[in-house]
């Protein structure tokens, strides 16, 4: 009987992640290696921001083009005027509608982002630490250039 674990021949060889989660291979790319391709992300943490920004992007474009567009196919249901306001409809919509919109598609969008931030281990540096930091790099600059520290 012959063996047939090997199922493809001895030179096959086992892809795989090497039992990686996400967040352990998104700590080992390099990003100025990796192609850009905003239809086919590289790395899973470019694929769920993309999602993301797609899902965002449909639903401004419905909540700013939407009531315009329906002005147009339906004029007479968007031009009658609303029983408890008084004015078209689709005034309501554009003027008030899509500027709320936005701005709740602007809070979803940062709590989303904080939530993939989170789950792939991305920590945002603070004001404060940003300072810290470029104050350090600073030093680092005048002390390798022959400075002399006070």
């Amino acid at each position: 009987m012959t063996d047939n674990d090997t199922h493809g021949g001895s030179n096959a060889a086992v892809a795989g992640d090497g039992g990686l989660s996400d967040v352990e291979r998104e700590q080992r790319i390099d990003y100025l290696d990796v192609e850009i391709n905003l239809l086919n992300p590289a790395t899973p943490f470019m694929r769920d921001h993309l999602r993301v920004i797609w899902i965002g992007f449909a639903i401004w474009s419905v909540t700013t083009f939407g009531p315009i567009t329906a002005t147009r196919i339906a004029p007479d249901l968007m031009t009658t005027p609303m029983p408890f306001l008084g004015f078209p409809f689709h005034y309501f919509a554009i003027a008030i509608g899509a500027p709320s919109a936005a701005l709740i598609l602007s809070v979803w969008y940062a709590k989303r982002r904080d939530a993939i931030d989170e789950k792939y281990g991305i920590e945002q540096l603070s004001n404060q630490d940003a300072g810290a930091d470029a104050n350090s790099a600073t030093d680092d600059a005048a002390a390798a250039d022959g400075g002399v520290e006070e």
